[in-house]
Formats: C-alpha cells, structure tokens, sequence
C-alpha cells in the first residue's frame, strides 16, 4: 500500500478511531472536554445510562489513553488526556 504515513501510525490511527467509534463514547468524550473532569456516577446521570455501561465506554477509553482516571477518595475523576480528542468530534460533526 502506497501513503505518506508509515504502518506504525495507520494502526495506532486505525486503533483510537475504533475506540472513539461508539455513540456514548463521543458523548463521553464531549462531556469530558465541556465538564473538565467528572465522576462516573456524573457522566452516566448525565448521559441516562447504567454506571455499568459508562465504566464498560471508559474502560475501553483509558485503554487507549484518551482518557485518564485520578484517584479522588473513593471516587475516581475522569478528564481527556488531551483536548484534541474533542477536535475529533468536531471534525465528525462538519463532514456528516
């Protein structure tokens, strides 16, 4: 295959689009960077989901280092490794 970018990033490129690729995910996503940081139990009142499935999405989130979770207490308090995930969303939004 012939492209300017070499196979280390297509993958690593190929891998973090398929962790975005999920509706909570991009909600989540989109919170983290409007909120800052915010608890679990924050991020699934606000989306009307079961705290089950908003640990699942950020699970699956932190594994691909687009998200990080500090200790606070008990709780843990989940923000974006990096704005430029939500340039991302931004980016979904003008071209769909």
């Amino acid at each position: 295959m012939k492209t300017h970018f070499n196979a280390s990033f297509l993958e690593e490129s190929t891998e973090t689009l398929r962790a975005v690729a999920h509706p909570i995910r991009i909600a989540i996503i989109d919170l983290l960077f409007t909120n800052g940081q915010m608890t679990v139990t924050d991020i699934y009142q606000q989306l009307h989901i079961e705290q089950a499935i908003a640990s699942h999405h950020l699970r699956i989130l932190k594994s691909k280092n687009i998200v990080n979770a500090e200790r606070d207490g008990k709780n843990s308090l989940y923000s974006l490794t990096r704005k430029d995930y939500h340039e991302l969303i931004r980016t979904l939004k003008k071209v769909i």
